[in-house]
C-alpha cells in the first residue's frame, strides 16, 4: 500500500474543499487516514482460504452455526463504512473448522472494497468450496453509512443480504432449519 501516496491525495482533498491541511488541527490527518485506510483495506493482501486449510475429520454432520460476527466494511461506491453482524450455517461433509476461522475469513473479505451482496457471496462460496461442506447459509444484516450519513438520510436502515449454497438451499428441510437457526436470538 503505498501510504505517501494516500496522504497526498488527502491533503489535496483538503485543499479541494477549501480548508488548510497545514492547520493545526489537519496537519496529521492525511497521515492518519493513510494509515486507517492500510488497516481498513489490509484484505487485499490476504487469502482468507488459508484459514481454510487448516481442518478436523469428525463425524459429525448436523448443522454448525456460528451467529453476530461483528464485521466493518467499505463501500466501494462512496468509501463509507458499513458494519453489522454476520451470521454463517455450514452443514460438514467429514469435516470441521475451528469458529476462530469463519470469523477470520468474514474479517478478511470484509476488509476490502466491498458491496455486502458480494462479501456475502464470497463467504458463502468460499466455505462451501474449502471445507467441501454439504451446504452454507450466509446473512449478513449492516448498517451503511453512505445511506445513513448522506443521500437519503435513513438513519436505523438495515439491509439484509444471503447466500445458501448446497442442501441448506436445494433441500426445503434443511433451509428451514438452517433460517430459523439464524434468524433465533438463541
Amino acid at each position: 500500500m503505498n501510504l505517501q501516496r494516500i496522504e497526498q491525495a488527502v491533503r489535496d482533498i483538503l485543499i479541494a474543499v477549501g480548508e488548510d491541511p497545514d492547520r493545526e488541527g489537519l496537519k496529521l490527518t492525511p497521515n492518519r487516514v493513510a494509515r486507517m485506510y492500510e488497516e481498513l483495506f489490509s484484505g487485499l493482501k490476504t487469502d482468507p482460504a488459508e484459514h481454510l486449510t487448516s481442518s478436523f475429520v469428525e463425524s459429525y454432520d448436523e448443522m454448525v452455526v456460528l451467529k453476530d460476527i461483528a464485521f466493518n466494511s467499505m463501500c466501494e461506491h462512496h468509501l463509507m463504512p458499513f458494519e453489522g453482524h454476520t451470521h454463517i450455517a455450514y452443514v460438514p461433509d467429514g469435516r470441521i473448522v475451528g469458529i476462530s476461522k469463519l470469523a477470520r475469513v468474514v474479517e478478511e473479505l470484509a476488509h476490502r472494497p466491498q458491496v455486502q451482496e458480494r462479501l456475502t457471496s464470497q463467504i458463502a462460496d468460499l466455505l462451501m468450496d474449502k471445507l467441501q461442506a454439504k451446504g452454507v447459509a450466509v446473512v449478513i444484516g449492516a448498517t451503511h453509512t453512505c445511506m445513513t450519513c448522506r443521500g437519503v438520510k435513513k438513519a436505523g436502515s438495515l439491509m439484509i443480504t444471503s447466500a445458501v449454497r448446497g442442501n441448506c438451499r436445494s433441500d426445503a428441510r434443511t433451509r428451514s432449519e438452517v433460517m430459523a437457526l439464524l434468524h433465533n436470538s438463541h
